[in-house]
């Protein structure tokens, strides 16, 4: 398969399985000037399949960083409503909403924290009706990648400067299931697989997590009415859709205040265009209550600090350590590939569609349900080669999950 094949393969499966655009639907994509010419097949593709309109927000980052760089401090505390309102409007049109992604890992390193921090909070307000739709599904939405020189540079330094972002590009399309046969086809198979694992775990009905590793052990409950959930989603349309690609996890929600014990990362977090690495977090019921990194402190305090619901965990998903990502020993510094390598958790926001009914209750309901909210919601990597993780059933028996990285069932 040639490599125009394979472009055109992945802006089919964009469209097609990521956002699945439907006919007569708007299409929002997000991205940056790096992608222009793939953004203008997937444009095309959109179109193909019936969308009414489609609309590209284009980023640059040299701009970007210039904010930071350049901007007073006053403006940080501000975030233009306009981007609000322009998602306000998909949502009510029913739309679909693209990210292609292609950012340079290092793009804010050097920028005050306290300018970081206030952006994240103000960013973090003004998109609480976004949020609120991304994380109940209520539209279809995805996030893809792409190389960049600066992301293929960070990635595969040890090549030769024209050779990066060509291996960047084909370790991207083995990762999104491009290269042998119809990549839609193999990602519906995929989807099925995914399926079956999480239909496994929701009938275990697990009520509590034990992890142990080198540098972790950590026990997590899950409320009674948990749901184990893969990367496929539905809107209330009931349209699939695939948040991620690519996607390896299935995933549930913590109980907010069960969660003791100390965990550490195992892959680099890349946050805010820092990277937060070598670093372990303690728990006592659901609160972190000590976060120490040597790479990145001050980023991971903040991250930490951003509101309340920062402080606790959100998500727990589970990947084999022999996933295809993590056998082709990559570190993409990048969380979209990376949590798709690894077993990993998230602090912040609980998806509520991991909860039965989950959807339909307010922030406070959610709360009362040990069900956390925040504007943050970070996935950090913890998983390895010597990660072991047992399930405890409501009379107490214990089970093995995963064993040496790898699922034991």
């Amino acid at each position: 398969m040639s490599f125009e094949e394979k472009l055109a393969q992945f802006a089919e499966l964009a469209v097609k399985v990521g956002a699945n655009v439907q006919k007569g639907q708007t299409l929002l994509i997000n991205t940056s000037t790096d992608t222009v010419d793939f953004t203008r097949m997937v444009v095309k593709k959109a179109y193909e399949a019936g969308a009414a309109r489609v609309t590209v927000n284009f980023s640059d980052e040299a701009i970007d960083r210039a904010l930071f760089d350049y901007a007073p401090e006053e403006e940080f505390e501000k975030y233009p409503r306009w981007i609000a309102e322009q998602r306000d409007e998909l949502i009510e049109r029913k739309g679909a909403l693209l990210w292609i992604d292609a950012a340079d890992p290092d793009l804010l390193t050097g920028v005050p924290v306290n300018k970081l921090s206030t952006h994240q909070k103000a960013a973090g307000k003004a998109l609480e009706n976004y949020r609120d739709a991304v994380m109940n599904d209520k539209i279809a939405w995805s996030i893809i990648a792409i190389p960049s020189k600066a992301w293929a540079k960070k990635v595969f330094p040890h090549l030769p400067e024209e050779e990066q972002v060509p291996a960047l590009w084909e370790a991207i399309f083995k990762t999104v299931r491009i290269g042998e046969g119809d990549a839609v086809l193999n990602w519906e198979e995929h989807l099925i697989k995914l399926h079956a694992r999480a239909d496994l775990l929701n009938a275990k009905r697990y009520t509590k997590l034990h992890y142990t590793a080198p540098g972790t052990d950590l026990w997590i409950e899950l409320p009674e009415k948990h749901i184990w959930q893969t990367g496929s989603s539905r809107t209330p349309e009931k349209t699939e859709f695939v948040a991620n690609m690519p996607t390896e996890e299935v995933y549930t929600l913590p109980s907010k205040y069960g969660v003791n014990g100390y965990v550490s990362n195992t892959k680099p977090l890349v946050y805010q265009g820092n990277i937060i690495d070598k670093f372990t977090l303690a728990f006592e019921d659901g609160v972190i209550v000590k976060a120490e990194a040597e790479i990145g402190q001050d980023l991971l305090q903040e991250m930490i600090s951003s509101d309340e619901g920062s402080k606790y965990l959100g998500e727990v998903a589970l990947v084999p350590h022999e996933s295809p990502i993590s056998a082709s020993n990559i570190l993409y510094y990048n969380t979209l590939f990376d949590e798709n390598a690894s077993n990993h958790l998230a602090v912040g926001a609980a998806y509520p569609t991991c909860y039965e009914g989950g959807s339909e209750l307010s922030e406070a309901e959610l709360d009362a349900h040990g069900i956390n909210s925040s504007i943050t919601h970070e996935d950090f990597m913890i998983g390895s080669g010597e990660m072991d993780i047992d399930g405890i059933l409501a009379d107490g028996t214990v089970e093995p999950i995963f064993r040496k990285g790898n699922w034991a069932f």
